[in-house]
């Protein structure tokens, strides 16, 4: 039994660990963000190959770079519609997604920069669509920061109960 006028709070989380389709995802910010970033991510890959130049090394930094956001936020996006992310709870999904985020933010500031004094049309095209992705990444670590701070799960439930005890008058 509790001590008289304390509070205990317990926290318990759910996690549904049925792999399922959830359309909703997409209708939410974080959904929004990861559509965003897919599109960026294949428009600036488009614009460098079409260019011509292309094996250039500052064209291959950014297709890696566009390459690399694609596919990583592609199949967390795939992740998070089918609630892989709920039967895996484990491991730290927000994390990973934190330092991904803040990380490719920076390599798309250095991609962009490089391919907008290159010179050629596409290029700066192709930057054009690199700073957006840019500031989509950095919007979306500064969120991954926020709910990391704030203790939230990617996916799942967490009930937070409070049990107030109080002293027993007889």
């Amino acid at each position: 039994m509790a001590d008289p006028g304390f509070h205990t709070t317990s926290t318990s989380t759910n996690h549904n660990t049925n792999i399922r389709f959830d359309s909703g995802y997409v209708k939410t910010l974080p959904g929004m963000i990861k559509i965003t970033q897919i599109v960026l991510n294949l428009l600036g890959f488009i614009c460098i190959e079409v260019s011509g130049y292309s094996f250039h090394s500052r064209g291959s930094w950014f297709n890696t770079v566009a390459m690399g956001g694609f596919w990583f936020t592609g199949i967390m996006l795939a992740f998070y519609l089918f609630h892989v992310l709920e039967k895996f709870y484990k491991i730290p999904w927000l994390k990973i997604e934190l330092v991904f985020c803040a990380l490719w933010t920076l390599f798309y500031l250095l991609a962009a920069c490089l391919a907008a004094t290159f010179g050629l049309e596409a290029y700066a095209a192709a930057s054009f669509f690199g700073f957006c992705a840019m500031i989509a990444y950095g919007y979306d670590a500064y969120l991954k920061f926020r709910a990391v701070q704030a203790g939230r799960l990617e996916q799942g439930v967490k009930v937070v109960s409070k049990e107030i005890t109080s002293p027993v008058t007889a």
